[in-house]
């Protein structure tokens, strides 16, 4: 999640490796039976551990996945601090690092992107992981605030900031789940990466417009 300090002992690695797996049995049976039908015990038998060791992990089933949907926000915002040069306006920053965290690699897999699909599908109809994903993004938005600051300079008020993080935050998860409700390819024109681009740009282009207005 952002803002998670790094895993740098064995102990810790395996604890992070432990969570993660997890929350990819979690999110593979959410995913195609829906969290109310799903329970803690057979998350706990599908990643190999005991129910009182799940539950020293997470407080409920639902938070079981939210690991994994924080995993691509944290590295959403790694790529953005990692994209940023000298000179580069915050849309060109934000549009690579949004290809980067959504386009199958090496680092963000074809898997993973299904896993976000199946598990968005749910969300709606799931109070329980409505919340997980709820507080996702907020977590989201307070490590783009951190990273985009620079971007903007020292003499951006606080609240400027804040609200181009929102949006930022606000145009990601639109794309992501437009794309989720969809059958669409995890790459191409119709996928999540040029879907989340598109909606960023779309932002852009009417603040714009507005400022013409205005002027």
């Amino acid at each position: 999640m952002p803002g998670a300090q790094p895993v740098t002992s064995l102990t810790e690695r395996r604890k992070a490796e432990t969570q993660l797996e997890i929350s990819r049995r979690a999110a593979e049976m959410f995913s195609a039976r829906g969290a109310s039908a799903v329970t803690a015990e057979e998350i706990a038998s599908a990643a190999g551990i005991g129910l009182r060791t799940f539950y020293r992990y997470f407080r409920t089933k639902e938070e079981a996945v939210a690991p994994l949907l924080a995993g691509g926000v944290t590295s959403w915002i790694t790529y953005v601090t990692e994209e940023t040069r000298d000179g580069a306006r915050v849309e060109e920053v934000l549009e690579r690092a949004t290809r980067r965290a959504l386009t199958p690699s090496e680092d963000v897999t074809e898997e993973m992107l299904q896993w976000t699909r199946g598990l968005l599908r749910t969300v709606r109809d799931e109070p329980g992981l409505h919340a997980v994903w709820l507080r996702v993004q907020h977590d989201s938005e307070d490590g783009l605030v951190q990273a985009i600051a620079p971007l903007l300079g020292p003499g951006v008020d606080p609240l400027t900031v804040r609200l181009v993080a929102a949006s930022a935050n606000a145009a990601m998860r639109i794309a992501v789940e437009t794309w989720a409700a969809t059958d669409a390819p995890t790459t191409g024109p119709d996928g999540p990466a040029e879907l989340a681009v598109d909606c960023m740009r779309r932002l852009v282009e009417h603040a714009a417009s507005r400022d013409t207005e205005n002027n």
